[in-house]
């Protein structure tokens, strides 16, 4: 059975995530998370300021199944099965220690060693700790309350690899940085507002303080909160809120490589599902058929859910899996619709806000045409550029209409695609990394066409601002005026 509880397919961050759940259920502000090199006998430890437990209490906590998933919970609790501890733990190491103190009380360890409980046959928890490892829990002596949780044995982690071998010991310390983006990612709602969750990484500055990682990015001016609704099941209310986050043209360096979040753009489009403000599901289509394309990656879609619904979403005990209940799918295909259709929107408009009109025959160089069943890209002749190019004389008009058809013909469509599946964000924008002197050029005689046509000063830049082609460069465009002025 304890060999059996081993394989619930833990990842290293969902291992540790679980152990943050019961410090913040146990009202920490501060968890310390340290990982000691030593080969095979490295260890991890997880420490917090929470409340801590009587010996009666921590006894109880070790048991494996300490709760009945089907019994009513405090609204606030992260947990479900009174497994987390334990599965989380033995799927990473084979030896378990637990200290914990709790306010004005004694401290008290316990231990279990699952190569003792394979040697002797009994499911028998150590009171008997290994002088060494209490020297790794003895942080918990300077403090008033608290729980010290350590891993040993790091059989599935580390092995019996020689602490010398610097290539074992790089792969445990790029542990760490895929643990700290996790939990930014998993807990980034605890850990902002006025008592946030401090968590950190191997020490206690602040440079080795998680910052969290918001998928949603609501501060950004850019950002568009598509719905936000209310649906009713079962008594419980459940929250969804959609966003459509900025196209990356809206976005710096640091802001787009950051939103990307761990997986990258196109794996955490989708659905968000929290549970107590604890993220269970990052970014998934929730079994709806929707598949995960590069034109949607800027559709996320954040939902809220009591833990008195956890049977009926069918949240598993490494709380990494959900599934909406049969009775509210159709609300919630439909909002997602609804957001992928806006997303597609601004992915295809190059970061437009949705207000903008596209109608107008100025904004667009290129439109998309039907020929038979099949799609071709032609030149829009009503585009003013274009259209002044045709009022050549008549002896060069053929040429110039042959030389339009011709771009048109020879559109490299599955050359970009190839470059796009290759390299999705690596595109520029119209004129980027082009000298100023030249796209002023290019801009006065746009200008000049329109002032031509009859239009006021004002209206032709308007009309030069809402082109695709000038749409990140308003404070050039605000300068044009007529060669006399």
């Amino acid at each position: 059975m304890i060999e059996s509880l081993r394989a619930f397919g833990y990842t290293l961050p969902a291992a540790i995530a679980d152990l943050v759940d019961n410090s913040i259920s146990a009202g920490a502000r501060k968890t310390w998370i340290d990982f000691v090199w030593n080969g095979a006998a490295s260890c991890i430890s997880i420490a917090d300021d929470g409340c801590g437990m009587t010996l009666k209490q921590l006894v109880n906590a070790m048991r494996p199944g300490t709760q009945n998933p089907l019994d009513e919970r405090d609204p606030s609790d992260l947990g479900r099965f009174g497994l987390g501890l334990k599965t989380a733990s033995f799927s990473q190491c084979r030896r378990l220690t637990v200290r914990s103190r709790p306010k004005d009380g004694r401290r008290s360890t316990r231990c279990w060693d699952l190569d003792y409980v394979n040697e002797t046959d009994e499911w028998r928890l150590l009171s008997d700790i290994d002088p060494d490892t209490i020297g790794r829990i003895s942080e918990l002596d300077n403090r008033p309350c608290g729980t010290v949780v350590l891993w040993e044995s790091l059989d599935r982690l580390v092995a019996d690899t020689d602490a010398e071998d610097e290539k074992s010991k790089h792969r445990f310390l790029e542990m760490v940085d895929d643990v700290e983006k996790y939990l930014a990612m998993v807990f980034h709602r605890f850990m902002s507002g006025s008592r946030p969750l401090r968590i950190y990484i191997n020490g206690t500055e602040k440079h080795n303080l998680v910052a969290p990682w918001s998928p949603f990015l609501e501060d950004h001016p850019a950002t568009q909160q598509v719905q936000s609704e209310r649906l009713q099941f079962k008594g419980a209310s459940i929250k969804i809120s959609a966003f459509v986050l900025p196209h990356h043209d809206k976005l710096d360096k640091d802001l787009f490589q950051a939103a990307a979040g761990p997986r990258g753009w196109n794996a955490h489009q989708g659905f968000y599902v929290y549970r107590n403000k604890r993220l269970l599901v990052p970014g998934d289509w929730l079994g709806f058929g929707f598949a995960k394309e590069e034109h949607y990656k800027l559709a996320r879609l954040q939902i809220d859910i009591p833990n008195s619904i956890d049977g009926d979403w069918s949240i598993d005990v490494k709380k990494s899996h959900a599934r909406p209940p049969a009775a509210i799918r159709k609300d919630l295909k439909r909002i997602a619709d609804l957001t992928r259709k806006r997303a597609v929107e601004v992915y295809r408009h190059r970061g437009k806000t949705l207000a903008r009109k596209s109608s107008q025959p100025h904004v667009f160089a290129w439109k998309p045409v039907k020929r038979g069943q099949k799609n071709f890209y032609a030149i829009n002749r009503q585009h003013p550029m274009v259209h002044r190019a045709l009022a050549v004389p008549e002896e060069h008009r053929s040429a110039v209409k042959s030389l339009l058809r011709l771009l048109e013909e020879t559109v490299p469509v599955e050359q970009i695609w190839l470059d796009k599946s290759d390299a999705p964000d690596d595109h520029g924008r119209p004129f980027e990394h082009v000298r100023e002197k030249e796209l002023v050029e290019i801009m006065t005689e746009v200008f000049r066409v329109f002032r031509e046509d009859g239009f006021s000063v004002r209206e032709a830049r308007c009309r030069v601002l809402a082109m695709d082609a000038f749409a990140d460069y308003p404070h050039i465009v605000a300068t044009l005026k007529d060669k006399e002025s």
